[in-house]
C-alpha cells in the first residue's frame, strides 16, 4: 500500500526535518512553502531517500492554495493517509503594541490554515483511516505578555485539534498536537539576534544566556520535533489521539 503525507512550511526549519523523515515512512510525501528554491531543495532530499515528492509552491493564508494542495495531491496519488500542519510563524509582539493586523495575520496563517487544510483534507483522511498532526507550542501551556499571540495562537490550537480528534472518534481520523520547545531554526536565531541586540549582548551570549534562563541542558534540532511527528503518525501509535505531545528539553515544569 501506497502511503501518502502532506507537510506544510516544508522548506526550512522543523517542516523540512519533517518531510525528509517521513520519506523515510511514506512512499510520497507533498510539500507546500512559499520559497520555491528552498521547497524545491527539500523536494530533492525525499526524493534521495527514494519516496515520491509533490512540490507546490504557495500560500496557505489564500484558500485556494489550500484545495490545490489537496486535490493535487489526491490526483497524483489517490489518497492521503497524514497531514502534518507546520506552516504559521506568529508575530513576536507585546500585548500591549501588537496591532490587529498583526493578530489577524497570525491567526491566518498558523490557526486559519491548518483549520481549513485539515477540514479540505478530512474525506480522504476517513477514507484512508488516518492521521493530523497540528503544531502548536509550549507557550500554550506558559503564556507571556511579551509573546501574547504566540501563546494565545498555540492555546487555540491545542484546543482545535482536540475538537478534531472528538470527531476522528466516530471518523477514524488519528488527531493530536505537537508542542515544540526552544528548537533552534532561522527564526529563533533571528529572535536571539534581536534579544542580543537589546540587551547589548553578542548573539552567542544571548543564546547560552537564553537557554540557562529556560532551564535547559541544550536547543532542540528540528530533527528532534521531526522524529517525534513521525511517531505520532505512525500506524503503531493509533490509539493515541486528543493528546498535546510536549518536546523540549525539559523547558516547561508542569505535570
Amino acid at each position: 500500500m501506497t502511503r501518502v503525507a502532506i507537510v506544510t512550511g516544508a522548506s526550512r526549519g522543523i517542516g523540512r526535518a519533517t518531510a525528509i523523515r517521513l520519506a523515510q515512512d511514506f512512499a510520497a510525501v507533498a510539500i507546500v512553502a512559499r520559497d520555491p528554491d528552498t521547497l524545491a531543495q527539500t523536494g530533492a532530499a525525499i526524493a534521495e531517500l527514494g519516496a515520491m515528492p509533490l512540490v507546490l509552491e504557495g500560500d496557505l493564508r489564500d484558500p485556494v492554495v489550500i484545495e490545490q494542495l489537496v486535490s493535487a495531491t489526491l490526483a497524483r496519488f489517490g489518497r492521503i493517509d497524514a497531514l502534518v500542519n507546520i506552516a504559521g510563524a506568529v508575530p513576536q509582539g507585546d500585548l500591549f503594541t501588537m496591532t490587529d493586523a498583526e493578530w489577524a495575520d497570525g491567526l491566518s496563517l498558523k490557526f486559519h490554515a491548518a483549520r481549513r487544510l485539515t477540514i479540505a483534507a478530512w474525506e480522504a483522511l476517513k477514507a484512508s483511516r488516518g492521521a493530523v498532526v497540528i503544531t502548536s507550542g509550549t507557550s500554550a501551556i506558559t503564556p507571556k505578555a511579551s509573546l501574547a499571540a504566540v501563546g494565545t495562537i498555540n492555546a487555540a490550537i491545542s484546543a482545535m485539534a482536540k475538537a478534531f480528534a472528538e470527531r476522528g472518534l466516530t471518523d477514524g481520523v488519528q488527531v493530536n498536537t505537537i508542542l515544540p520547545g526552544p528548537v533552534m531554526t532561522d527564526r529563533r536565531r533571528a529572535m536571539l539576534q534581536k534579544f542580543a541586540d537589546a540587551k547589548g549582548l553578542s548573539l552567542d551570549a544571548a543564546i547560552d544566556r537564553f537557554a540557562t534562563d529556560s532551564g535547559i541542558a541544550r536547543y532542540g534540532e528540528p530533527g528532534d520535533i521531526a522524529h517525534a511527528i513521525a511517531f505520532l503518525v505512525a500506524p503503531q501509535t493509533r490509539w493515541m489521539t486528543g493528546a498535546a505531545l510536549r518536546v523540549d528539553g525539559g523547558e516547561t515544569k508542569s505535570i
